[in-house]
């Protein structure tokens, strides 16, 4: 029991995280309509913005901070330079340009920081709560209630603000939206960085655990689509509750499963992509739009 209970608490750790990015996901489909594929590569870009300002003297969460605020402007200079041209262009397009987009961020970073390894600091003690036989990190606690303030910061804002209901919007339909006087290129822009800030706040957290180096975001990359796939594109709750769903079932899958053990635990998400795309391609909680005639 007391392995199950481990194995469940560090689950949760690194599901926060898939979720953190996943919301990054979700949030640039909900408020722009658009599928960005460079969103890892932002969140490492922004890992190493971070600890480049630590290494300059700043302590760790502020050096979190003054990051996803360069990151949010960053990304909507990103969105007005490269991806405006052509987010009226076909899937096959925006795909592509994201896909450059992935590969210049991640040959930036090491014409930068060089490919070795880096090891940014821990943003919570490693200390841990015992309760009875079972120990609980802090680190896994302080990531899930970050992660619990921003998703809930996020449902305000697409619930209760002018800028969320023009966020809505724009990404039910964008020609719509501008007969009616939303702005829609500032609109998209502010969904752009709001999105990557969220995404820096993901892979700063993820930094200390992964390393940090140019491809450190690949992996994750990988779970945090499978949250966002699993719990829906248009869905913030499904892709946090998707996000540590995985993260428990993939760290439950190498505890128990012998042959996946530690090295195959990539099979998880995968499957779980395969699974929802053909018997549930909305999501478990993504909304079915059916086609007018």
């Amino acid at each position: 029991m007391t392995k199950f209970v481990q194995l469940v608490v560090a689950g949760i750790e690194i599901g926060s995280i898939y979720a953190l990015v996943a919301l990054a996901i979700v949030i640039i489909y909900a408020s722009t309509g658009l599928k960005n594929l460079a969103q890892g590569e932002m969140a490492m870009f922004s890992a190493f913005i971070s600890f480049q300002l630590y290494t300059w003297g700043l302590g760790p969460w502020l050096a979190l901070v003054v990051a996803v605020v360069i990151t949010f402007f960053l990304a909507m200079g990103l969105q007005q330079a490269v991806l405006r041209p052509v987010q009226d262009s076909s899937l096959l397009t925006v795909v592509i340009v994201t896909l450059g987009v992935f590969l210049a961020l991640s040959s930036l970073a090491g014409f930068i920081w060089g490919y070795l390894i880096q090891a940014p600091p821990a943003l919570f003690p490693e200390s841990a709560i015992e309760i009875g036989s079972i120990r609980i990190g802090v680190p896994a606690i302080g990531v899930f209630l970050v992660l619990l303030v921003l998703a809930g910061g996020l449902f305000a804002l697409f619930q209760f603000t002018k800028v969320g209901l023009a966020m809505r919007a724009v990404a039910a339909n964008k020609e719509t939206s501008m007969l009616v006087g939303v702005p829609v290129n500032r609109v998209i822009m502010l969904g752009f960085g709001l999105a990557a800030s969220l995404g820096a706040a993901g892979g700063i957290f993820a930094a200390p655990k992964v390393f940090l180096e140019p491809f450190m975001m690949l992996t994750v990359l990988i779970y945090a689509l499978a949250s966002a796939a699993f719990g829906g594109l248009d869905s913030p709750l499904g892709a946090v509750i998707a996000g540590i769903f995985i993260g428990v079932v993939e760290n439950l899958a190498g505890g128990y499963i012998g042959f996946i053990g530690s090295d195959l635990k990539i099979i998880v998400p995968l499957v779980i992509i395969l699974g929802t795309l053909i018997f549930r391609p909305q999501g478990l909680l993504g909304r079915k739009y059916i086609p007018r005639v």
